[in-house]
């Protein structure tokens, strides 16, 4: 039995020494007793001195074999509290009194404790030395302990109760001397309860005491007790970076690509793949997509695509997803191609692809190089030499086994290669190829500068799952386009810190925290020029922590200056929820004093809203709220258009307020400790270290960070992940990192993307994510199930006409600047948003009393947006596409040239003044440099009979079988067979019979609704006029001007099937030819 020296601590230093030996001794003799039954008979002694030093002696009490002590019942119990200094103190605790025997059995017998008396003062008369006796069978051991000589002297120091403790602590000492006193008071009262149990049960109180404690008071004393995890430190091993993240020798600048010579070709992407759903294949189109490169994909084996546009090449690169493919090709094709690498200075990259069949030492086919393939490899590093590198940055060796077993190494013996990446073979995998060989490196990228046949050439020998291949790759696109296909080198860098002041107790920042905060922010800015930390805040739950987190709450604010601010909301609500702009006003008004209050800055311009609800699906109020409480200029979020895939997150303007696409760290809420990491910390290693993190900042010139207040405590995760990360990016790339406030960041963004300016807005059911965050008052089953699309003057109108009739089918409520039509999908309607144009389809339709089939009020209707400018609008198909993607679109054609000359006379009708001061003929026949209001009526009578034209534009985002094409001379003729036919293209139901409910009108010269059975209800006036016919010459010079387009329209029809070539396109083609 093991005794500290502390805990054995007596009145005189000779008493102390000679217990100090006793316990040692005692230790020796208690590890080394025999037999299977143990009892302990404790004996309690007079003090007498033996050879100078102090022993206590007494009588013995003898324990039978049951455990019931012989003395007298009425002696009071006493709990030996020295072990408790094991929980509460410094101190080392007295082993259990229970043995193991060297066979194994444990020991089951216990004895009871008897205490002499205590004195007035509390000290034990004779304190010193307890012996006890162990009996086990049938021999007997005596060996000694000690006891306290006080019970509020057992604090692990020696320190007196309340003093604060020697080396442990006053606060552990006085838990420890209060639940000694306790066990005492029980032990007296139930002297023949088992003491262990008691000490058993005392410790389960206890236990339960902690975390009543540290869950209803949160004290600091109870909190210590909790052990915090480590924060873990970076990693990263840099031999060209110093502890400041600086280089330790001025690095050669990157190389610039750009050629002074006069190219040819546009900066886009030939990419070959074997089939359409390879891998490697889908793996390079989305590193394409995610750079934002142009490309075109071919499948090999087919013929080659048409290379040239006139004098000019299309594509500044080829890529083939097997190097087979490009070496086995025919030679016509092989021929063809390579004269077009030679002629336009195009290069070409090539993958080796695995194949079963271990190749070694195998020649290329008509190359003087040499493969060996399915190799397993390891420490791959890049040649400094290399002119290929830009992006990447050589120096560094990428330790360990390298991913796929499959890998291909060249050798070559001709100077026009020269290698671009290294790696050693995994002598883990070949030891008895290692052995007492020099491992030479082996090359897994190679560059062709080609001397041999003049077409420049980089091939790698495994596919992009190495990280690595991905930025020589892009490396490799730049250098063989000369420059036409570089990416820029500036990486922008903002870090958001979410939800500060917002959290539960135990998960909010300590002010070491806030300090450690404050010093790594200083670490990055010497790496990241400008970097400062972005807090959000939501002031209702200032100082909601425990006592410690408040601090931390206060100590934040007392560096408010370090950081920069942005607001959440007050209560960290989500704005989508109110439909009341003065309610949500209200809220970030208290956001607004609190920050006023409590010194923090008010004018970033910048807000996030909680779970970026609001911001898409845009919800207009909260939009509204911002520019006046805010007066905020940019928002950020990551589900635009979507959350995943990421490499298409884009950015919009909406109200004049700026959306940036904000990326994903791997750090959520709940990730705050390493050891409970999703896939441990090894997986959090790998996404910086080449993974997603390190490559969303390669392929993103802008990165805004989405991270949260609890990833910067318990762990720092956050801390840990961004300074190993930027120490990384140093490590392996020459990009020039730095950060800016969230305005210079939106400006810089949009001045890179242009074409992101306009957002095009997603059916928020389509998305889980974003149907939770979007206003439970609107539904997506009110929005139109098809489209009428035009063109004008086609018969738009009277199709709009009969279907109304139908009691199942209802169109959009009239708007009172375009009547029935919305035109949302093209103008300016379209930046009022989709709330806008949703309070055109109310859920709840009003019952269609003037149909002949009526309905009552809430019956399910099917519903329809006419809108004739639709047809030939540009961005119109992808707008649509994007809300509703499952749709049916109809549209209506007649001859063109009749089209065109019936808007000409719509528009005179109207008072249009160039149409009524210029003849037909003398608007087709406008030039380029007439003036611009001519030019454009010649554009609205001309351009939309380009129908072949505008129908491929629709089919390149739906499908031909949810397009519907209605001859709009059948339509004027025979209304009911289109009718019907119409309504079983749209699966409507019931059929309506429309030959029980239209009737031809003579007066009118069309089809009418029969209202009764003498009465018609027909068009207004403005329909069904009587034209002057079309002069002679405008007819000839329309027919000649639409004969092309007439021709691919018949080309089209045939290839989508099922659809008769209309009499008047037949009509048109004859007289044209």
């Amino acid at each position: 039995m093991t005794i500290s020296a502390a805990a054995a601590r007596t009145a005189t230093p000779t008493t102390t020494r000679a217990t100090t030996a006793t316990t040692n001794t005692t230790s020796n003799i208690a590890n080394r007793l025999p037999g299977k039954s143990l009892k302990y008979e404790k004996l309690i002694k007079q003090p007498q001195m033996q050879s100078g030093t102090t022993s206590v002696t007494g009588t013995q009490t003898d324990v039978d074999a049951d455990g019931d002590a012989d003395t007298d019942a009425d002696a009071d119990a006493f709990v030996d509290c020295g072990h408790l200094n094991k929980h509460f103190g410094n101190g080392h605790a007295t082993p259990s009194d229970l043995y193991q025997h060297p066979s194994h059995e444990h020991i089951t017998d216990r004895s009871m404790l008897l205490p002499p008396e205590p004195t007035a003062n509390g000290f034990l008369p004779g304190s010193g030395i307890v012996t006890y006796k162990a009996k086990t069978n049938g021999f007997s051991y005596d060996f000694n302990s000690t006891s306290s000589t006080s019970i509020g002297s057992v604090n692990g120091g020696g320190g007196a109760v309340g003093s604060g403790g020697g080396g442990a602590g006053g606060a552990s000492s006085a838990i420890s001397s209060s639940l000694c006193h306790c066990c005492n008071l029980i032990a007296r009262r139930c002297n023949r309860i088992n003491v262990r149990r008691c000490i058993l049960a005392l410790f389960g109180i206890t236990a339960v005491s902690i975390l009543y404690y540290t869950h209803y008071v949160g004290t600091d004393m109870f909190d210590g007790l909790i052990q915090r995890d480590t924060h873990p430190a970076p990693i990263i091993n840099c031999r060209m970076i110093n502890s400041a993240g600086k280089h330790i020798r001025d690095a050669s600048p990157a190389p610039d690509h750009r050629s002074e010579a006069r190219l040819r070709i546009d900066p886009k992407v030939l990419v070959f793949v074997e089939t359409t759903y390879s891998g490697l294949g889908r793996d390079i189109a989305e590193l394409l997509v995610y750079n934002r490169i142009k490309y075109k994909i071919e499948v090999a084996g087919k013929s080659l695509p048409v290379l040239t546009n006139l004098d000019k090449g299309r594509y500044g690169v080829i890529v083939f997803e097997n190097l087979d493919k490009y070496l086995n090709m025919d030679k016509w094709n092989r021929e063809l191609l390579d004269k077009y690498c030679r002629e336009y200075s195009v290069g070409i990259v090539g993958f080796v692809s695995p194949s079963e069949e271990t190749l070694v030492g195998a020649q290329l086919r008509d190359f003087p190089l040499f493969v060996h393939t399915n190799l397993r490899l390891r420490d791959a590093s890049l040649n400094p030499s290399s002119s290929v590198l830009r992006l990447t940055r050589a120096g560094e060796t990428a330790w360990g086994a390298l991913p796929g077993d499959d890998w291909a190494v060249f050798q070559h013996n001709h100077s026009t290669y020269e290698p671009v990446e290294w790696a050693q073979r995994n002598t883990q995998e070949y030891p008895a190829d290692s052995v007492g060989q020099v491992q030479l490196p082996l090359t897994t990228v190679l560059q062709d500068r080609g001397q041999l046949d003049g077409i420049q050439r980089v091939l790698f020998g495994s596919s992009l799952r190495f990280w690595l291949h991905r930025l020589v790759f892009l490396d490799a696109l730049s250098y063989l386009s000369h420059g036409q296909l570089s990416l820029s080198l500036e990486r922008m860098i903002l870090v958001d810190i979410d939800d500060i002041f917002v959290g539960e107790k135990g998960t909010r920042l300590r002010p070491d925290d806030v300090r450690a905060l404050i010093a790594t922010q200083r670490i990055i800015g010497g790496m990241v020029p400008g970097f400062r930390f972005n807090l959000g805040f939501s002031g209702k739950y200032y100082h909601h922590g425990t006592r410690e987190e408040n601090l931390g709450d206060d100590f934040l604010l007392q560096n408010v200056q370090e950081f920069n601010w942005f607001s959440h909301m007050w209560k960290h609500q989500q704005p989508h929820l109110y439909d009341n702009l003065t309610l949500l006003m209200a809220e970030m008004q208290l956001n607004f004093a609190f920050a006023k209050e409590h010194n923090i800055p008010t004018n970033s311009g910048y807000s996030i809203s909680p779970h970026h609800s609001g911001v898409y699906p845009a919800h207009e109020l909260l939009y509204m709220a911002w520019k006046q409480v805010w007066n905020v200029k940019v928002t950020s979020t990551e589900e635009y258009p979507h959350l995943r895939p990421a490499r298409l997150r884009r950015g919009f303007i909406h109200r004049n307020i700026m959306v940036l696409p904000r990326q994903t760290c791997g750090l959520f809420t709940h990730t705050m400790y390493i050891d409970r990491y999703p896939g441990g910390r090894d997986k959090l290693d790998e996404s910086i270290q080449g993974g997603e993190l390190f490559q969303t900042i390669v392929y993103n010139p802008i990165n805004i960070f989405m991270t949260h207040m609890s990833n910067y405590g318990s762990d720092r995760l956050a801390l840990y992940t961004f300074q190993s990360v930027i120490k990384f990016l140093q490590c392996w790339t020459n990009l020039k990192l730095a950060s800016a406030p969230p305005i210079q960041l939106a400006e810089m963004y949009f001045r890179l993307h242009p074409e992101e300016v306009d957002p095009v807005w997603g059916n928020p059911c389509d998305d889980a994510r974003h149907k939770k965050i979007w206003s439970k008052t609107k539904s997506c089953d009110s929005l139109p199930k098809f489209l009428v699309i035009g063109p004008q003057k086609t018969g738009t109108t009277a199709l709009y006409t009969f279907l109304s009739m139908h009691g199942s089918v209802a169109s959009n409520i009239p708007s009172p600047d375009t009547f029935e039509e919305v035109q949302f999908f093209n103008g300016n309607n379209y930046y009022r948003g989709l709330d806008w144009y949703m309070d055109f389809f109310p859920s709840e339709t009003l019952p269609n009393t003037s149909s002949p089939m009526p309905t009552a009020v809430g019956t399910p209707r099917y519903m329809f947006e006419k809108s004739a400018t639709y047809f030939d609008g540009e961005a119109v198909p992808k707008r649509a596409h994007a809300l509703l993607p499952h749709a049916k679109i109809v549209t209506i054609l007649i001859s063109p040239a009749k089209r065109a000359y019936s808007w000409y006379q719509h528009q005179r009708a109207h008072g249009d003044v160039i149409a009524n001061n210029y003849s037909f003929y003398q608007v087709i026949t406008a030039s380029d440099s007439a003036p611009r209001a001519l030019k454009d009526l010649r554009n609205r009578c001309l351009n939309p009979g380009k129908y072949a034209q505008h129908l491929e534009h629709w089919l390149a985002y739906y499908p031909a079988q949810q397009l519907h094409i209605i001859d709009g001379e059948q339509l004027r003729l025979n209304p009911v067979d289109v009718m019907n036919e119409l309504q079983r293209f749209l699966k409507i139901q019931p059929l309506l019979d429309y030959s029980n409910h239209l009737r031809y009108d003579v007066k009118k010269g069309f089809y009418c609704q029969a209202v009764s059975e003498k009465r018609n209800k027909c068009l207004g006036k403005s329909k069904g006029r009587q034209y002057p016919q079309m002069d002679e010459r405008s007819a000839k010079l329309l027919q000649r001007y639409y004969l092309n387009h007439n021709t691919a329209l018949v080309k089209l029809l045939k290839k989508l099937g099922s659809r008769p070539i209309p009499q008047w396109l037949k009509d048109d083609l004859s007289t044209g030819t």
